[in-house]
């Protein structure tokens, strides 16, 4: 008798009938945010220049879609009566209770990042040993895809006590810093106008924002060098390496060209008759 009181309070409780319109609701909601998502990256790719916007969004949509599916399939499968929805009540405070630090913790960090914005979707930021784009901030973690396309999930309660920097913070187009090193006995002058002009000439580099070459001496794998170090800005941040690499492969070729060599020892041999040093040689280091 008690089985049966216990089924019969089940099925009250549980609208059967409904169970198998719940079920489509979820599937609608899952395909329609599918849907919504590869419709806004196409917006995305077709106006670049809103792609950030239109990020942000989707993902605000993505949200909302879920919450109002997951409401409805609730409502459809479940007679939402007085002791339902303190049996509800029960087991969510019991639940809570059990992952409220880091779950209050991820939630709140989560609303801290949205209300002071220390980077957004489509950042270029670097948290610890890890660097990439900003793909989602949800209540709990924020997904970050690198370079190499690997999607890193970090909860949001660590970006409290950690350091994070953002390369673009907001905006489409980012700074970007390339060295390059040569012997310290090269024609400094023709170096660095050779840096310059990959820097302008690039089809990448936003032609509005300054650029510069920095020249200072340092030590390159225990050798004396001059490093060289260009800094422009990329005109959207999705063309990070294709930027590096076509300064890159302009600066090699133009040293090549005009036999601008890389570090090397110098060795130089006093004269016996002076102080004077005879003309120094060099090494290239192994």
């Amino acid at each position: 008798m008690e089985g049966t009181a216990q089924d019969a309070n089940l099925f009250e409780v549980i609208r059967v009938g409904g169970l198998a319109t719940a079920v489509l609701v979820l599937a609608g909601t899952y395909v329609l945010v599918r849907f919504t998502t590869s419709a806004l990256q196409g917006v995305g790719a077709r106006w670049a220049d809103k792609r950030l916007l239109i990020n942000q969004v989707a993902t605000l949509l993505r949200f909302l879609i879920w919450l109002v599916g997951l409401g409805a399939a609730l409502a459809l499968s479940v007679n939402l009566t007085r002791e339902v929805l303190l049996a509800l009540g029960g087991t969510a405070a019991v639940t809570i209770g059990f992952a409220l630090k880091d779950l209050a913790a991820s939630i709140l960090a989560g609303v801290i990042i949205i209300v002071d914005r220390p980077f957004q979707v489509g950042d270029r930021v670097t948290f610890g040993t890890v660097y990439g784009e900003i793909a989602s901030i949800g209540l709990r973690s924020v997904r970050l895809v690198t370079l190499e396309d690997v999607v890193v999930t970090i909860p949001n309660n660590k970006f409290l006590t950690d350091v994070v920097s953002s390369g673009n913070w907001g905006a489409l187009d980012m700074t970007m810093q390339i060295e390059f090193f040569i012997g310290v006995d090269q024609d400094i002058a023709l170096a660095e106008r050779i840096v310059g002009d990959a820097l302008t000439s690039c089809r990448y580099a936003f032609a509005k924002k300054p650029w510069d070459v920095f020249v200072n001496q340092v030590l390159h794998e225990n050798v004396p060098a001059l490093r060289l170090r260009a800094r422009a800005h990329v005109i959207d941040v999705k063309y990070e390496r294709e930027f590096e690499t076509d300064v890159t492969k302009r600066v090699m070729a133009a040293f090549q060209k005009h036999r601008i060599l890389p570090p090397a020892l110098l060795h130089r041999s006093v004269d016996a008759s002076g102080p004077s040093a005879s003309a120094p040689s060099a090494t290239l280091p192994s």
